[in-house]
């Protein structure tokens, strides 16, 4: 639903959330008018909305927590080069670039989407978990991969011609946004994500785009990516507003990040590898 020029989303049975979909592009500057309507109009009992970068003091009294996203501040590419990544992350671009990797801007035609339906498909696990997008096919890529264009520009990795990773780079006016980037497993060795990763932050060097940023901060082998590439942890204030009594309760329980954030970690970590194994032994037969 369309609130007050924003596109509302409400997810979870109990308790049901509401935030802005476009909450990497979109801020929420007047909150109380939002807020009055989604009483009035919405079946949800919790909104979330967060402050976008580089606003990092809260600005508002609801009840807060900060959200940590990995961004990398950009001045120059040479400064990046030189300055922000570690030596592993330089041998990787290095080597993508001596076994024959391409990096270029790709436009969104049917041999693009083609090689983007390939890469999809190539395994049905990724980073231990089902892979959302694995089994589409080219029509469903095409329509749902079309929407955002207007603020995206897809950069492609190829190898001898072919498709082997690719980025969708959205501009989110403050910053940059890393919507997709992936690479065929099949790959691996040639670097392509690394590639594509150094020719991002080159474009947003040219665009004077002063953060390229790249989902949340993690402490896994993604986590480690990021770090070796300069990315940082910035801590973002998040807010939580009771529409509801019930909203209320599960704020009072910690029930507002969802039953799973709930989770210990003492708990939460151990699952996550027995999630892991069971994936990739299913996958493996």
């Amino acid at each position: 639903m369309e609130i007050h020029g924003k596109k509302i989303v409400v997810e979870g049975k109990l308790p049901r959330i509401a935030r802005p979909e476009e909450e990497w592009f979109d801020d929420v500057e007047h909150p109380e008018p939002l807020i009055d309507t989604l009483k009035e109009q919405i079946d949800a009992d919790i909104l979330t909305f967060w402050q976008r970068l580089p606003e990092l003091e809260p600005k508002y009294s609801y009840m807060m927590e900060f959200d940590p996203i990995a961004a990398l501040p950009i001045t120059t590419y040479s400064n990046w080069w030189e300055k922000q990544i570690n030596s592993a992350a330089r041998n990787k671009v290095r080597k993508a670039q001596k076994k024959g990797i391409v990096v270029r801007t790709a436009t969104f035609d049917d041999e693009t989407i083609k090689g983007i339906t390939a890469i999809f498909n190539e395994t049905p696990i990724r980073q231990g978990r089902r892979f959302l997008h694995y089994g589409k096919d080219f029509a469903t890529i095409k329509q749902q991969f079309s929407r955002f264009l207007f603020r995206e520009e897809i950069l492609g990795a190829y190898l001898d011609g072919e498709l082997v990773g690719f980025i969708m780079l959205a501009d989110a006016g403050r910053y940059a946004v890393l919507g997709q980037i992936i690479s065929k497993i099949g790959k691996r060795d040639f670097a392509p994500t690394n590639a594509l990763l150094a020719k991002a932050v080159e474009r947003c060097a040219e665009r004077e785009i002063p953060y390229l940023t790249y989902a949340f901060w993690l402490g896994d082998g993604l986590g480690e990516f990021k770090r070796n590439n300069g990315f940082q942890k910035f801590d973002l204030p998040r807010y939580f507003i009771p529409l509801t009594k019930t909203g209320e309760v599960a704020l009072k329980l910690g029930l507002h990040r969802g039953w799973t954030e709930a989770i210990p970690d003492r708990i939460k970590s151990p699952l996550k590898k027995v999630r892991k194994f069971w994936y990739g032994f299913s996958g493996s037969n």
